[in-house]
């Protein structure tokens, strides 16, 4: 840990961004071409890239806007989680080839990190499926935790010794299941060294537009490229955002109202059209975000089992061998991952808007920390688990490559599309595997911590004494 990096603030506890949102806005191939590629822009150790696609230019620029490059798949569902590192989910799948703890002889994760006094907090399994309200993943801490790359900042940070908690098989059967069996990647990083909001409005336009924090959007904000939802529209491609009590393209107040009711719907209609094999081209499943997302400090036994009902939902309907829907977290909550996140692109010449007093550090040009990711479709590629750098705007990338739609910004020009995850030329899972039950429905009892507690944390013997 570095001497000199910056003082963690009081942390007095502020009006929920759920409020300040609310209250806001209130007020394969085309057939013989071989078109499709997982190719992306090679990037030296430095983070400059050698071949640089501009915002505006199309993935193949030899074909027309809105070619279909991929008729294999006709619809991509997103399920974007919240809160939740790589480690603190996956990190003891111990899945072959994934980069997840490295553990000792008794089984158990190696990983440390230290306290201000030098006695060292090592990685502890949670002791229920129940948080304890303190991790924190702002701007600050964020870059607190990061710490220049030696990922020793999280004890020390706001977050505390919970930082290096983590679940395992046991507390998440479905997860751990499914992430058996499906693609997953380990270096795929949230956009920024943010909070969600910011790595939300990557997601949908490849930028932020300068936010870090979750603050109150303006209702002027708007991309000066727009967000993925215009370019499929543009392109005459169908688009929902299915909402339970927020919806993430609220995050653009101007694309919130203007399509509210109309391609902003209900989650309900979500479940209607998976089974009726009418989801649409883009399709963005939100939960609940109080209760079935997963943040701190939510059991997350009931963001599991809401994410179960989506993929189900799709894997039984009549539009699954069309179907690709991409599982992940939207930033890593304030827990503790091992892997170093590199130096990213910047999307734009928009300078992060930092709150008072705060750095800059390197703005734009950094990606946060790792995330759980999969690609559950007939079309993924089994027993494969993808080591390329990608972030958010690879599922923009993605889309943007299906479609043959122009970039928004160079961050989305220049990532990675997430192709090497699929084979478009077999549906490996052409008949849905069986999954584990979500542990809310195998074990009702799960349920009790939500009244009784997340239980002793940091647990008895998980803190060591500095050596020597």
């Amino acid at each position: 840990m570095s001497a000199n990096r910056e003082a963690k603030p009081a942390g007095a506890a502020g009006p929920s961004r759920r409020g300040l949102l609310k209250a806001g806005l209130a007020a394969g191939a085309v057939a013989g071409t071989g078109a499709w590629s997982s190719a992306s822009p090679p990037a030296s150790r430095s983070g400059h890239y050698s071949r640089l696609r501009q915002p505006g230019s199309l993935p193949y620029p030899h074909l027309p806007t809105g070619t279909d490059t991929i008729p294999q798949i006709e619809h991509i569902v997103i399920l974007m989680m919240e809160n939740h590192s790589y480690d603190n989910k996956l990190g003891m799948l111990r899945r072959r080839g994934a980069d997840g703890f490295r553990l000792g002889r008794d089984g158990l994760p190696l990983a440390t990190n230290p306290y201000a006094n030098g006695e060292f907090q090592h990685a502890f399994r949670m002791p229920t499926t129940c948080q304890n309200n303190a991790p924190s993943q702002d701007w600050l801490n964020s870059h607190v935790q990061f710490d220049g790359g030696r990922n020793d900042g999280f004890v020390q940070s706001s977050s505390g010794p919970v930082a290096m908690g983590y679940w395992e098989r046991a507390d998440q059967p479905f997860y751990y299941s499914m992430a058996s069996v499906f693609p997953i990647s380990d270096r795929y990083f949230c956009s920024v060294l943010g909070q969600t909001y910011p790595n939300r409005r990557f997601l949908i336009s490849a930028t932020s537009l300068g936010q870090v924090n979750d603050t109150l959007p303006a209702l002027t904000d708007y991309p000066p490229n727009g967000t993925i939802f215009d370019k499929v529209a543009a392109a005459g491609v169908s688009w929902r955002d299915y909402y339970t009590d927020l919806a993430t393209v609220e995050l653009y107040p101007e694309l919130y109202l203007k399509n509210l009711g109309t391609n902003v719907v209900p989650i309900a209609d979500f479940f209607t059209d998976a089974a009726a094999g009418t989801l649409p081209g883009l399709a963005l499943v939100e939960p609940n975000y109080s209760t079935q997302s997963e943040e701190d400090p939510q059991n997350i036994v009931g963001g599991e089992a809401f994410a179960a009902s989506v993929i189900n939902a799709v894997m039984s309907g009549p539009a699954w061998r069309r179907t690709l829907l991409i599982w992940t977290y939207d930033e890593h909550g304030g827990y503790f991952d091992h892997v170093p996140p590199p130096p990213a692109l910047a999307p734009d010449d928009i300078p992060p808007e930092v709150p008072a007093g705060e750095s800059a550090y390197n703005g734009f040009a950094q990606y946060g920390f790792r995330v759980p990711m999969a690609v559950i479709s007939p079309w993924s590629r089994p027993g494969y688990v993808s080591h390329r750098v990608n972030d958010h705007t690879s599922i923009c990338a993605l889309v943007e490559a299906k479609w043959n739609l122009p970039a928004m910004t160079y961050r989305d020009a220049n990532a990675g599309n997430l192709l090497d995850m699929v084979d478009l030329r077999f549906p490996a899972f052409g008949r849905p595997p069986r999954l584990a039950e979500p542990l809310q429905e195998s074990d009702p009892s799960s349920l009790a911590c939500s009244a009784t507690g997340p239980g002793t944390i940091p647990p008895p013997g998980s803190v060591t004494p500095p050596p020597g």
